[in-house]
């Protein structure tokens, strides 16, 4: 099964030897990797690797996600042509300006991330039964939104907007709820986060975001232009229309890393407001990472195949 390589040390040099990656750290051999086991290549340090390494993943369609600066944003996804059928890229464009077109898909969108948030909340529910107040009632409200998305015809996408919001204020009221105390989450933040568990929040959704991304170009999609999130310099909205999909099971993730203890207080570290998962930590994290996501990037990438061809066909 094809994985993902997480490379987060220093001085490390990336060569081809034959149909396998090679991996030397100051000039030290380290290890070999065959290129058919590899799906993405997530570079968190500074690492060397030449054009025609690039050019080689690029033509195998293995991702290269780069995470610059100190506070380890992601600064470029690599990846390679995908599938060559442009019409299902033309099938995108055209359901992109049709308007009904676009409220009904970005409808089903938000419907859908709001059952899926349900569903942990429930998850959450046999797991914390002294919180089944907060909870029930955090549950009740958004499937009061979710049955309007179902019932009510949406003129616009920013009315779409109004909902998502309201149900983000009730799901991440019930998520605090749940959370280990002592953790200082009173609710999202970010560009910096400043508690562990946004901190944890937001790497996954990067992370999430590289995924995806690779997933989008794979079935020939085109990952800048969205139906829910508006085209904007720099952002690939459809990526970021997908993501809403998948949100919860980073949330998940970042509940059970928490309550069972896996992440503790010394693997965090500040720098100036922002909470960061240091090295230490991050070394726990990459790899129950993609254990996690193994199983799910199968299904992902169906959902991609689904959408591609009924947007082709429309």
């Amino acid at each position: 099964m094809a994985a993902t390589l997480y490379l987060d040390h220093r001085g490390l040099e990336l060569s081809l030897q034959g149909k396998a990656l090679v991996i030397h750290q100051a000039g030290e051999y380290q290890r070999s990797i065959p290129l058919n086991l590899l799906e993405r290549i997530v570079c968190r340090a500074s690492v060397d690797i030449k054009t025609s390494v690039l050019a080689s993943l690029a033509d195998r369609g293995i991702g290269v996600s780069l995470f610059g600066g100190r506070k380890g944003r992601l600064a470029a996804h690599l990846s390679g042509a995908g599938t060559l059928d442009v019409q299902r890229r033309v099938g995108q464009y055209r359901c992109y300006l049709d308007r009904s077109a676009r409220i009904e898909w970005s409808t089903r969108l938000i419907t859908h991330k709001l059952l899926r948030q349900q569903r942990l909340l429930q998850r959450a529910l046999r797991q914390r039964p002294d919180r089944r107040l907060l909870l029930f009632r955090s549950n009740e409200r958004i499937e009061v939104l979710r049955q309007r998305l179902l019932q009510e015809p949406f003129a616009t996408i920013d009315s779409l907007r109004g909902i998502e919001g309201a149900a983000a204020h009730h799901y991440f009221q019930a998520y605090a709820g749940i959370l280990p105390p002592g953790l200082e989450f009173t609710g999202r933040n970010r560009r910096p986060p400043r508690d562990p568990v946004n901190a944890l929040l937001s790497l996954g959704y990067t992370l999430l975001h590289g995924d995806i991304q690779q997933a989008v170009v794979s079935v020939g999609l085109d990952p800048w232009l969205g139906l829910y999130h508006e085209p904007a310099h720099g952002r690939a909205s459809l990526v970021c229309d997908i993501q809403e999909l998948y949100r919860h099971i980073i949330d998940e993730f970042t509940w059970v890393l928490t309550r069972q203890r896996l992440l503790r207080e010394n693997h965090f570290a500040t720098e100036g407001d922002a909470c960061l998962l240091a090295k230490e930590g991050r070394a726990i994290y990459y790899p129950l990472y993609e254990t996690m996501m193994q199983a799910r990037r199968r299904g992902m990438r169906r959902v991609l195949l689904y959408l591609a061809r009924a947007w082709q066909a429309q």
